[in-house]
Parts: structure tokens; C-alpha cells; sequence
């Protein structure tokens, strides 16, 4: 009862403040709409002046966007919304699910996922690790590099920029996986009015209302969107509120400021993991100690980020950012943890185009610091309640960073990047509860230099070649510093990588392929020693990553359209005293997305779909045991009613696993599970599915 009373306060309390905030929306869109419409008066009307050139309060447009992620010398690609908008957007899999190099698979079809690039953060299914997320160019990680998959809405976006690896210090980025931008919609590009509803299998229900309007030199843009599911599995329910918001001023042609606030309000019971034997007998139950315990995970985040950006012309870009966001986390697992976080953070990045020797020259270069601090406070979980208090931690992450890159065009065919990052961390804790006479408190540093050498080959303005070789570090969040009996402190994660690819982008054909192979030396892993014994998360000796990342989009045909998204994913140790040269746990080798989509203009499509996972992936680094692949089976059909300058209607129907398979979406990782039956497996959902609809007004 109190906590349905705690529900209907909170969607109370929600439904005043969408009131306030659509009421102010809706003011300013009239507004604006009532000038266009009122005629002028002819003693006030004005020559006409005609302006050229680019718009500095507006992000680049779609075109522009992909023009400038080919200028990379790596892998590169933009994700525009309007694509996965044709279907059910839950979790970041439904936008990013078909982005080339991303492996991205939800636990139990929730919004947590294990996300990785090139094999980052293996371990992790929830709370990410080894990839720097963006808003507008404005860091979303913590502090300490963890991050959220909550504290994106991807309905709030209109397009995604992914930045694999190294080719991700344009934003000062020198993790192994790299950096994904979202772009947020504006006053500005935004259609005036979005209202969209999804409904579907396992109770699921989505609501979005979307508000832009400008008016003279401001502009504003509001989303509210609300999210609900009882989930496939016992004990899987999920709720989650969010209101993204950003408001645009341009001062003079050359000089305009941004300002975004997010609020989230995210709650998720966690079923946990099954044993093979449980997961044959009933996919759907929930872990019994997960019930017992009342396990969940939710957590309240409000942030608000500011941008000044002066572009007097298409040559120069200086951005200014900044940012402060307050986290609160109750999270009831084996033990209740309750965290509050304060992260804020300052970014300056300058682009500047012009010549050298008498050939294009683009430099790109800037700094970012950022700090964070973290209440860590853990209790016995008494039936999802706290107890007694375990222990205490005050913490501090900072991170200090500075980056540049310069790309010369050596003649009509060949353009060579150089650039570097030099980062310098620390880790602070404070043991605050100290049993057993042993104080956990621990002071860490890291720094070092990332250097980059790309080099790019034009055919032509569709079609090129890239290769680059490049350093990065990764300093480690405070969960792997506190990992395991008597773990502390652990290294950064080094790595050296090459990469080769091609990218090719004709009216009909879209490849972007690209291979790579990373020598890895400190990867932050949960091992054992010799005898079995647990270690908790170390540095492990020597690690290889390599694949094959590979994006394809064939028109071959007037209505019919095949995408596809395609990994090789090889990740081994290297002559390891322990594991040998055993593969690394946690993603599979071959993992496909395809879809054929055959449409008659905007009115109608029907797009048969696959996710195909052939060969066993291992769930221990010994090797002893696995889950086994699976093959689901998809169709999508909808259409667009009206376009143009008139009002729209859109809607669709999303069917998942047709087939009812059931299958293993993702596993725990572990050192070494000696081959016995254990809780690891997360059971993907079963038959599904979703109707949606969107009415939109430009």
C-alpha cells in the first residue's frame, strides 16, 4: 500500500509539473505561430535581407553531421532517430542495435544492457564502464567513468554519434571504446508539437509529449516521456519517468548559449540471474533470493548543463560547457547500498580549419576536468530495507584531461592525423565504518599520454580508405578499487590499437567496415589465482581484442532496402599463467542483426527482421562453461499519414521472438565456474508484441 501511495504522489506530482511546463510550451509555440500567421503591417515591413551562411544557435543537420564524423581517420558512424523511431524505443538497443561496432544487449528487457566496443567492459550488465556517453558534447559518465543507461532518453534525440575507440578524441575521449554522442532535438529543427504512445506484451506501456517553438532569438524545446512494464520475468517491473528540456539564446550571428535540464526518476525490481536448470524449467521466475531480498535498483538523477558556443564562420567553433548533476541510488542487492552523488564538470574544445603549405589543415584541441563525490553508504538488506550499518565511504573521483588533433590534407588523396590526450586522475576513499580493525580508505593516482597516428585515402567524395594506430588509458571507477578480499587498488587499463577500414557511402550502398586488433596490458577483470581462489577485479597480465565490425545498407531495388550489423568479436589472454590463451568471457563471437524493409514511400512498410548468434558464448574466463546461441525472428510493419507542412500521423507494429525461442540474452561473467550449474544465465523475453503511434506537428 505504500508504496502504491508513493507511486500515485510521485505520478501526481509528475502530472503538475507537466502542466506547468506544457502550459509553458504551449504558450510560446502560439506565440510563435500567431506572428507567423498575423499579417504585417505595411508601414512597418522591412526590405528584405537575405542572410547566408550557417546558424551557430542550431547543432549541425544530419548531412553535416556524417560530412564531419568521415573527416575521422578510424570508425566513425551516426545514427539518425527518425530510423529506429519505426519501432518499440525502450532501451538503447532499439536505437543503437543496428549502429556498426556496438554490441548492446539488455538484461532480462530491461534498460540496463551490456554495452561494449571493441570489447569494453565485458563484465558489466548494468551501470556501464569503458565508454564516455555525451550530451550535446557535454560528458554524461560519473566522475569515476561509470555510467547510467537511464540518463538517456533516446526518444529525446535526434541523432547519435559513435566514435569507435581512439577516434573518439575529438572529445577528449582515450577509452578502449570509445565515445556516443546524442544530439538533442531544439526549438530550432524540432517539429512543434510530438505525442506518441506505445503499448504492448508484458504490460509495457511508453508516453511521449514533445514541445518546440522559437521566438525571435530564443528557442525552446520540451520532452516528458513515461515508461512502465511488469517485464517477462517474475520480479522484473520497471518505471521510469524523464523530462529532458533545453532552452537556446542567440546573442549575434556568431555567439549563442544553450542551457539543458534533465530530471529521471527510474525504478526497477531485479529478477537476477537463473541456473541452467531453472532457466529449462521456467524462464520467467525470478532468482529466489532476489524475492526474498526485494533486490532492486532506483535511482533519482537531476542535471542541468550549459553551452556557449562562438562561430563567427564555417572555419572556427569554440565551445564552452559545463555541467553539474546530483544523483540518489537506493539499491537493495545482497547488501542495500545507497549512494548520493555530485558530479560537475568544465569542457573547452576549439576547431579550427585553415591552411598549411597551402593545403587543408584542421585543428582540433581543448580540455575537460571534472569531479565527483560520492556518499557510499551500505546496510544488511532486510527484506529490501535497510539494517544494520556494514560500512561507510566517502569518496572523490577527479580527472583532469587535455587533447589535441591535427589533420593535414597532403595533397588531394591523403590526410594525416596526429594527436594525443594527456590525462591525469585520482581516486580518493574514506573509510568511514571501520570493522575488524581494517580501514578500506585508499589514495590513487594515474596519468599518462594517449598519442594517435591516422591516416585517410579519398577515392572520391563517397568512398575511402582509414587506418591509424593509437594508446589509450582507462583509469579504473571505484567498483573495480573495491572488488574483491583485499583489493584496493588496481592499475590503469592500457592498450595499444591499430585499425584498418573502409568507408563508402553511395545513393544505394553503405559500407563501413573496419578491422582492429587491440594489445591490451592491465584489463580490469574479476579473476582467480592458481588454486581458484578469488581475486576480485585485478589487472590481468596480457589480453588481444580483435574483429571485425561491419555495416551495410543495400537499395537494391526502387521500395526494398537490407541493413545489416555485423561482429566478429575475438578477445582472448594472451599467454596468461592462469587462463593460457583462453577466450575472454562475457559477449559472443559472431553476433548479426539484419532487416529487409520494403516500403511504398512513407505510407507503408514491412520489415522481416533476424538476430542471429551461432557458436556458444562463454560465461567464465577457465573456459568450463557456456550459454548457448539462439536465432530470433522479427517483423515490423507501420506507415506515415500526411507530411509536409501538415500535421502527421505515423504508427507501427513491432513483433519480437515470433518463434517464442527461448534464449539466453546475456550472462554473468565469473573467473571460474569449474564447469558446475550456477546462477548466470538472463533470460531473454519471449513472444512479443508492440503498437505504437505518433502524431506530430512541424
Amino acid at each position: 500500500m505504500n508504496h502504491e501511495r508513493n507511486v500515485s504522489l510521485r505520478i501526481s506530482a509528475l502530472g503538475r509539473a507537466i502542466a506547468v511546463v506544457v502550459g509553458t510550451m504551449a504558450t510560446l509555440a502560439f506565440s510563435q505561430a500567431s506572428l507567423a500567421a498575423s499579417p504585417a503591417d505595411d508601414s512597418d515591413t522591412l526590405d528584405r535581407v537575405e542572410v547566408k551562411g550557417h546558424r551557430v544557435g542550431a547543432a549541425d543537420d544530419l548531412d553535416a553531421a556524417k560530412r564531419r564524423l568521415d573527416e575521422r581517420a578510424g570508425a566513425t558512424s551516426v545514427v539518425d532517430a527518425e530510423g529506429y523511431r519505426d519501432g518499440r524505443v525502450s532501451t538503447l538497443a532499439d536505437a543503437l542495435g543496428y549502429a556498426p561496432g556496438v554490441f548492446i544487449q539488455p538484461r532480462f528487457g530491461a534498460e540496463e544492457a551490456r554495452l561494449s566496443i571493441r570489447g569494453s567492459g565485458l563484465q558489466r550488465t548494468f551501470h556501464g564502464r569503458g565508454i564516455q556517453l555525451l550530451q550535446d558534447g557535454s560528458p554524461l559518465n560519473l566522475a569515476d567513468g561509470g555510467f547510467d543507461f537511464q540518463a538517456v532518453e533516446p526518444l529525446s534525440t535526434r541523432y547519435i554519434e559513435v566514435y569507435r575507440g581512439a577516434n573518439a578524441l575529438e572529445y577528449g575521449s582515450a577509452t578502449l571504446g570509445g565515445a556516443i554522442n546524442f544530439v538533442a532535438p531544439t526549438g530550432l529543427d524540432a517539429p512543434r508539437v510530438a505525442l506518441r504512445g506505445e503499448f504492448g506484451s508484458f504490460d509495457y506501456r511508453r508516453a511521449q509529449v514533445a514541445l518546440a517553438g522559437q521566438r525571435g532569438s530564443a528557442d525552446g524545446y520540451l520532452s516528458v516521456t513515461g515508461f512502465a512494464q511488469e517485464g517477462f520475468r517474475d520480479h522484473a517491473e520497471q518505471e521510469n519517468y524523464r523530462l529532458f528540456a533545453n532552452a537556446g539564446f542567440r546573442f549575434d550571428e556568431s555567439l549563442a548559449a544553450r542551457v539543458y535540464l534533465t530530471h529521471v526518476d527510474t525504478r526497477s525490481a531485479l529478477p537476477g540471474s537463473l541456473t541452467f536448470a531453472e532457466f529449462a524449467s521456467d524462464p520467467t521466475q525470478a532468482a529466489p533470493g532476489n524475492l526474498t531480498l526485494d533486490q532492486r535498483r532506483d535511482f533519482r538523477l537531476d542535471r542541468i548543463a550549459a553551452t556557449l558556443r562562438w562561430s563567427p564562420d564555417d572555419k572556427r567553433d569554440l565551445r564552452v560547457s559545463a555541467y553539474y548533476a546530483d544523483k540518489s541510488l537506493d539499491h537493495p542487492i545482497f547488501q542495500v547500498l545507497r549512494q548520493d552523488n555530485r558530479d560537475y564538470g568544465i569542457d573547452m574544445r576549439l576547431r579550427y580549419e585553415g591552411s598549411l603549405a597551402g593545403r587543408r589543415n584542421v585543428f582540433t584541441g581543448g580540455f575537460g576536468t571534472a569531479q565527483g563525490d560520492t556518499d557510499d553508504d551500505r546496510f544488511v538488506n532486510v527484506a529490501g530495507e535497510a539494517g544494520a550499518r556494514t560500512n561507510a565511504f566517502r569518496q572523490r573521483a577527479r580527472n583532469l584531461s587535455v587533447y589535441a588533433e591535427n589533420q593535414t590534407w597532403l595533397n588531394d588523396r591523403f590526410v594525416l592525423a596526429l594527436g594525443a590526450q594527456a590525462l591525469r586522475a585520482t581516486r580518493v576513499s574514506r573509510d568511514g565504518f571501520i570493522t575488524g580493525g581494517r580501514d578500506e580508505s585508499f589514495d590513487t593516482e594515474y596519468e599518462g599520454v594517449s598519442p594517435k597516428l591516422g591516416l585517410r585515402y579519398l577515392f572520391d567524395d563517397k568512398t575511402q580508405l582509414f587506418a591509424n594506430i593509437s594508446r589509450s588509458i582507462e583509469p579504473p571507477s571505484f567498483g573495480e578499487l573495491s572488488g574483491g578480499p583485499g583489493v584496493t587498488q588496481v592499475d590503469a587499463q592500457k592498450a595499444t590499437s591499430a585499425e584498418i577500414g573502409v568507408r563508402l557511402d553511395r545513393d544505394t550502398l553503405s559500407i563501413d567496415a573496419a578491422l582492429y586488433r587491440a594489445h591490451i596490458d592491465g584489463e580490469l577483470l574479476a579473476l582467480t589465482d592458481g588454486a581458484g581462489n578469488p581475486l576480485g577485479t585485478i589487472n590481468a597480465d596480457h589480453t588481444t581484442h580483435q574483429g571485425i565490425e561491419l555495416g551495410l545498407g543495400w537499395r537494391f531495388a526502387e521500395n526494398f532496402m537490407w541493413s545489416a550489423n555485423y561482429l566478429w568479436n575475438d578477445f582472448r589472454f594472451d599467454g596468461d599463467r592462469v587462463y593460457g590463451d583462453n577466450v575472454l568471457a562475457g559477449v559472443p563471437e559472431h553476433q548479426l542483426r539484419t532487416q529487409l524493409r520494403w516500403s511504398i514511400g512513407e505510407r507503408f512498410f514491412i520489415a522481416p527482421n533476424v538476430e542471429w548468434s551461432p557458436n556458444d558464448a562463454f560465461i567464465d574466463h577457465a573456459n568450463t562453461l557456456d550459454a548457448p546461441g539462439y536465432t530470433l525472428v522479427g517483423l515490423k510493419i507501420g506507415g506515415r499519414i500526411g507530411s509536409g507542412d501538415d500535421a502527421s500521423w505515423s504508427w507501427f507494429v513491432d513483433g519480437r521472438n515470433l518463434t517464442d525461442r527461448k534464449w539466453i540474452s546475456g550472462t554473468g561473467v565469473v573467473a571460474d565456474a569449474l564447469g558446475r550449474d550456477g546462477r548466470y544465465l538472463l533470460p531473454g523475453d519471449g513472444r512479443s508484441v508492440y503498437v505504437g503511434f505518433e502524431w506530430r506537428m512541424p
